[in-house]
Parts: C-alpha cells; structure tokens; sequence
C-alpha cells in the first residue's frame, strides 16, 4: 500500500510555487560547499540557483550555467544544506515551563514555528496531541502564508484509558487526544482523524516505566492499525521498551517513533524490522534532555542555545538547586541509562542498514528546545557511529521519505528552497550545524533574530 495522505498538501505547494516561479528573477548562490542531502561527501565549489521557490539548479561550478540574468551572491568559504526536517515533533504543548491544554493557541504555535526555523528546521511532524486549530494552521503553512516550519501533524493520536500518555505529564484537553476502551472505539477515534485530514496516526503502546496502570491491549491497537491501513494512514508507535515494539511492528507499525531503550536489539527484531520495512526513530536528545541542562555542558552555554530559551526556562535550567535535584534524581538516572541503551541500539540498527528517520520529541516538554533538540540529535547520531553526512542526510533527505514527501530534503531541481547557509562545515565537525548564518524557506529569506521558544 502506497501512502499518500500528503499528496493534497504538496498539490497546493506545486501549484503556488509555479506561479511565482514564473516571475522570479534567479539568484545564484556561488561558490559554495554544497551538501545536497543524499551524497556522501560535499560538492566544493559549487553553484545553487533559486528561482521563485524552487530550486534551478545545483552542482558543481564546471558543471552548473548560470543564467545571464541571475542575481549572484558569491559565498566562498560558506556551505549550503538542505533545511532540517523533523519527523517527531510538537507544538502548543509548551509555554515557557508550563505544559498544557492552554498553551495550544495561534499565538504559540505560530512563534514555536518561528523558532524552529531560526535554527534551520524548514518543515516539522507535529506528531499527535494536536487541537482543533491544526487544520487551519497547516493549511496557512502549506501555502507559505504564516513564517515559520512547515507544518504536518497527527490529529488527536490515541492513548490509553488510565494509561499514557500521562494525563499528568501531557495536560492536554479531551479533543487533543483519544483514549479508545474497545477495538471498535479505536477504529472509530482513526475514521474521526481521517475525515479531518490527519497525515498520520500515532497511538502510545509505552507504560512510561510503569507509571501508569494500564497499556492498550493488543486488540486494541491491532484494529488501529488495521483501520489506518484501510484509510491509506500510516501508523507511528510510541514505545520504550522491545517488546512492545516487537508487538506493533508484528501488528503492522510502520514507525516507530522513538528508540529501544529498556534492553538490547536482537538479531530476530532487526530482522523483522527489516522484513516490514519499519522506519525507526530513536529521539536521542530526548533522554539527554532530561539532564544534560541541569550538568551544564559547553554546548548548552552557547548564544546558539540560549537565545533559544525562554526567561523562564533560562531561569528554571541557572537555578543550582533545580541543578542539584535534577541530576539526583531517579528519573534523569533513568534517563542515562536509557539514552546509552538508545545509543547502543541504534548502532546496531544502523549497521543493518534499517531506515533511520529523523526525530526528538522536540516541544512536548521545556526542556526539549524547539530547534536546539535536533542539532543535538546530529551530535548525538555521530556518537552513535554515524558520519556527520550520514546524521545529515537522515536528517534531511531519509526524514523527509518518512513523511513521504519528495518536494523537499535534497538540494536538486525542482525542489523547494528550503536551505540553511552555515559559516563553517558540518561534514567535518557535526557541531558546525549550529553555525547558522541564514536560513531560507520556499525561496525566501526568514527574518534573522533569536526566536526564543515561549
């Protein structure tokens, strides 16, 4: 079964960006060390031309013309990526340090766009726990009317009754999120998604470490799944623990969404990852975040990072007695230990050659900062045995097949021009990914400034 819930999205992205490609003046970017998203090294001195919102051309200087009336802007020494994309992310949970129903308004949504991109993330999967609002918010992001990441998302997303995600932890109002008791509930909660035009289904199979009483049932979960495959819906699972994600990915899964965290990957796993196709995302930064602010490393005192706190989330992470029961805790022990099996696992995974797609959980809670998370993540995939390209590549080309979409990720014709301009080369130092001097969006370059989360 192809899966196509993202078609009428890109059919209003073609039909915008033929209008103004008709009337663009080109502009060329020469010079550049270029990284298109899917080769293993960079293109040195290369050439990529814009026009309207779409890519011309890209490659290497000997083999790119520029047209006679292009506008050229020579960027020797600067190189060129395609714009991040996140395939597990959220928006409107958070505000400052408060999580919460309240938080889902325009307002917040529109500025955690904002501030995705300002550090180089073009288009974000809003992966569950979305409102009423999404519909219309994506639909203005589609069409290149509001600034900011480009916006797909799963409706609700179906939870468990008593179960998770934690009532407690997410806060989210009831049309945020369903929690079917029955089979039947659950196919009814994915007919309700489809006829609002969810680009995908997520359900939470996860026990959050026991925390809460229940997990959905098998049967539960496998009429989900059934279900969406009928309305030609993908299925992203939130799991923790390998047999629970041996379980869904038996049922049908086709994501899961984050990585194997309790024991390691086994030979039989991998291999039915592999049979099934299985796109696997480990959202590394996720289980750092959960303590690496209160240890205070390097990366975290940077500009790059703290322009992108809120005051009171720069507060919270500076308070030394938030530091010091942080990293006392059970939890964030738990958190280190989790992020080592995570790590461990995917290096497995990797080595299999299992498809790795690109997410962090980026949104659902403070400390995972919109748009710091997923630099993070590329350092912490180079940790995990892959090469700056390869973390790059997953990040941009690999993350935008997950979603399906073949608009954006690489830097080719007829792409759009979705792209970051960085002051120094990631190919050889992953952190160069955070050298951000400009970033530009369907053709168009966004308003520089810190952008900090709210």
């Amino acid at each position: 079964m192809r899966w196509n819930a993202l078609l009428p999205a890109l059919a209003v992205t073609t039909t915008l960006s033929c209008v103004d490609d008709a009337a663009a003046r080109p502009l060329a970017f020469t010079g550049v060390r270029l990284i298109d998203g899917q080769s293993s090294k960079p293109i040195e001195d290369a050439v990529l031309i814009v026009g309207g919102e779409r890519i011309v051309t890209a490659g290497s200087r000997t083999t790119v013309v520029v047209p006679s009336d292009a506008e050229i802007r020579d960027l020797h020494g600067r190189t060129i990526m395609p714009g991040l994309i996140s395939d597990h992310s959220h928006v409107g949970i958070v505000h400052g340090v408060d999580v919460g129903a309240q938080n889902y308004t325009r307002e917040n949504i529109l500025a955690q766009l904002k501030a995705y991109t300002a550090r180089g993330v073009t288009t974000v999967m809003a992966l569950g726990l979305n409102g009423a609002i999404m519909p219309e918010i994506r639909a203005e992001a589609h069409a290149g009317r509001i600034p900011g990441a480009d916006l797909f998302g799963v409706d609700r997303g179906i939870g468990v009754p008593d179960g998770g995600p934690p009532q407690a932890m997410v806060r989210v109002s009831p049309d945020q999120l369903f929690r079917p008791a029955s089979a039947e509930e659950g196919r009814d909660a994915v007919r309700a998604m489809k006829e609002r035009g969810t680009d995908m289904v997520k359900l939470w199979l996860d026990d959050f470490g026991g925390s809460v009483p229940a997990k959905m049932q098998p049967a539960v979960y496998a009429a989900v799944i059934d279900e969406a495959h009928r309305l030609g819906l993908r299925v992203a699972a939130h799991v923790h623990d390998l047999e629970d994600a041996r379980a869904v990915v038996r049922a049908g899964a086709d994501v899961l969404a984050h990585g194997v965290r309790d024991k390691p990957v086994d030979p039989d796993f991998v291999t039915l990852l592999e049979a099934r196709h299985t796109w696997y995302i480990a959202t590394l930064a996720l289980d750092e975040a959960t303590f690496a602010y209160a240890d205070a490393p390097p990366w975290a005192q940077t500009p790059f990072v703290r322009t992108a706190l809120s005051h009171d989330l720069k507060a919270r992470f500076d308070d030394p007695v938030w530091q010091r029961d942080t990293r006392s805790s059970t939890k964030a022990q738990g958190a280190r230990d989790s992020l080592a099996m995570n790590l461990a696992n995917l290096r497995v995974l990797k080595d299999a050659g299992v498809r790795i797609g690109f997410g962090t959980d980026s949104g659902a809670a403070p400390e995972r900062v919109p748009g710091v998370a997923e630099h993070r993540e590329l350092m912490l995939m180079v940790q995990a045995g892959f090469t700056p390209m390869e973390a790059l590549n997953i990040a941009t080309s690999q993350a935008a097949d997950l979603l399906g979409l073949r608009d954006r990720g690489q830097l080719e014709a007829g792409r759009r021009a979705d792209f970051i301009i960085l002051s120094a080369d990631p190919s050889e130092d992953i952190a160069n990914s955070t050298r951000i001097i400009e970033v530009w969006q369907r053709g168009r370059l966004q308003e520089p400034g810190s952008s900090a989360s709210p």
